[in-house]
């Protein structure tokens, strides 16, 4: 069986490496540390939770903690590049095990947090920033950094800063980075928007994919409910009571959505926390935190936490409502069912939602079991609907066309 000794890692980052529970790499691991300690740029496609931090994480540590000297003021040698601010935070966690030589300075760059106090921290000197591009872009145009010096690059989870606008914000931190820099670049999907942006940011890289797109983890039973929007906050109500003392997470696809059904979660008697884009750095962290150590048992949570959310024991993923992007289906239900557990994975469905779930089964190849109801069928809708006290929408005959003055009948 492969080691971390045959991957030519010094005996230093071994050791650290066991410290931190790791003996044996991953898939992604095993080919991603060889060909990056040579030098090569990388594109790796993987799921969340296949050991990319890691893939990435020894190759530029060990790079950072060789460069001579300490780095200059606002001006750091290595960028990591994540969509969310718990991604990111995680990363940074991830690494301290991690750093070799000399204490390698780390500073997280996040929206959410103070920018003064993120400047200071750069100010100071850091070998490695670890951010998300709308911040590092605010400390980039007040030339707080500086980042003509960075010879490490990683984009980590890239598609999902696609989805979430960051192409305009990824083109601008491209274009002041050094052209002599060795480049990871880590995606779960490579839709075409994709493949134009690793062409921007690497050189010949070696393409390794190592888990096929849209595949979900064997351990997670999945199913679909099929409940009219006002079904969905019962059934919810009804599945979450029978295992109150389990982690769940629970997503939906707005913010103000999110906390509204979090504050009736609570009415309920459910201890439950929100987190989404509209809560402070502080507010996710302490969120996450109470989660984490149990404080709270239900998550509920826009796709800010779809990515970068790792906690062993969340038991059930509800699908409060379903992704317009199917991939993000893959990623929000892989938070459960880590580590070796299992997990559970629910979705609900309503008729206008039916689009949503076909493109998730296509991308994932999968038909989702049926939970409760049955499929919605988009001649019967407008009845549906009309039963439940809405009026169907009137068919319109449509207007015959008089003939125009002098013309001929046919």
């Amino acid at each position: 069986m492969t080691d971390f000794n045959t991957l030519g890692l010094p005996a230093d980052m071994v050791s650290r490496l066991a410290m931190a529970g790791l003996t044996a790499p991953t898939p992604i691991q095993e080919r991603a540390i060889p060909a990056a300690l040579q030098g090569r740029d990388v594109l790796g496609l993987a799921q969340t939770g296949t050991g990319k931090t890691v893939a990435f994480g020894v190759p530029l540590m060990m790079a950072l903690a060789a460069a001579k000297g300490a780095p200059a003021p606002r001006t750091p040698r290595g960028l990591i590049l994540a969509p969310t601010r718990e991604l990111a935070k995680q990363i940074a966690t991830a690494l301290e095990p991690l750093r070799m030589g000399r204490k390698l300075s780390v500073v997280l760059v996040v929206g959410g947090a103070s920018v003064n106090a993120q400047a200071g921290r750069l100010a100071r000197g850091a070998d490695l920033v670890v951010a998300t591009p709308g911040r590092l872009i605010d400390l980039t145009d007040r030339k707080d950094v500086n980042l003509s010096q960075v010879t490490q690059l990683v984009l980590d989870e890239a598609d999902q800063m696609l989805d979430l606008g960051f192409i305009h914000a990824l083109r601008r931190i491209a274009s002041v980075l050094p052209a002599e820099r060795r480049t990871m670049l880590f995606s779960a999907t490579m839709p075409k928007a994709m493949e134009a942006l690793a062409a921007s940011f690497l050189r010949d890289p070696l393409r390794i994919e190592v888990t096929p797109p849209g595949r979900t983890v064997d351990r997670i039973v999945q199913s679909v409910h099929f409940v009219t929007k006002d079904e969905k906050t019962d059934r919810l109500i009804a599945l979450l009571d029978g295992h109150r003392n389990e982690r769940a997470i629970v997503f939906g696809r707005t913010k103000h959505g999110s906390e509204k059904l979090a504050r009736t979660l609570e009415a309920k008697g459910f201890a439950v926390v929100s987190i989404h884009g509209n809560k402070s750095q502080g507010q996710r962290d302490r969120a996450i935190t109470a989660f984490r150590e149990g404080q709270v048992r239900v998550l509920v949570a826009t796709d800010v936490a779809a990515r970068g959310i790792d906690i062993p024991d969340v038991k059930h993923v509800y699908n409060y409502d379903l992704p317009n992007v199917p991939e993000i289906y893959v990623h929000r239900i892989g938070r459960t069912a880590r580590a070796g557990a299992d997990g559970a994975a629910i979705a609900f469905c309503t008729p206008d939602e039916m689009g949503e779930l076909r493109d998730i089964q296509k991308v994932t190849g999968l038909s989702i079991p049926v939970g409760h109801g049955q499929p919605w069928d988009r001649h019967d809708q407008p009845r549906k609907a009309q039963g439940r006290g809405v009026p169907a929408k009137p068919t319109r005959r449509p207007r015959r066309r008089r003939p125009q003055r002098g013309a001929k009948a046919a």
